[in-house]
């Protein structure tokens, strides 16, 4: 991956070990889900919230300002009434994408086994 500066965060901030850097950034279903509801495109807070599910306002706010400050989401408010914030992903938050593909290949490939176990 070329060099991408993230502000705020500093190299002795991560873990030596690359997975364990992974784990930091998206080790929590909430922020995977995130990813995987903003691959397709810019959603608004609503939209990510009903899309994921389950997650309360709360923690939707908190996980997407992680991912922001991490340089994962990118978030645009609109100078409008009623106010409108939008959510996408920043060109490093997109090179994820084989990860959450090789994700879902391992998913469905799990769920093949154990039904065939049955």
């Amino acid at each position: 991956m070329s060099e991408i500066m993230v502000a705020g965060v500093s190299p002795s901030d991560l873990p030596a070990c690359p997975v364990e850097t992974t784990l930091k950034l998206i080790g929590n279903k909430w922020e995977v889900l995130v990813l995987r509801d903003l691959m397709p495109g810019t959603k608004r807070f609503g939209e990510l919230k009903q899309s994921i599910g389950g997650i309360s306002q709360k923690v939707l706010t908190s996980k997407l300002r992680e991912m922001e400050a991490d340089g994962l989401v990118e978030r645009r408010v609109y100078a409008q009434v009623p106010p409108r914030v939008e959510y996408s992903l920043t060109p490093l938050g997109r090179t994820l994408k084989p990860v959450l593909d090789a994700m879902e290949q391992w998913g469905t490939a799990y769920k093949k086994a154990v039904a065939a176990g049955r």
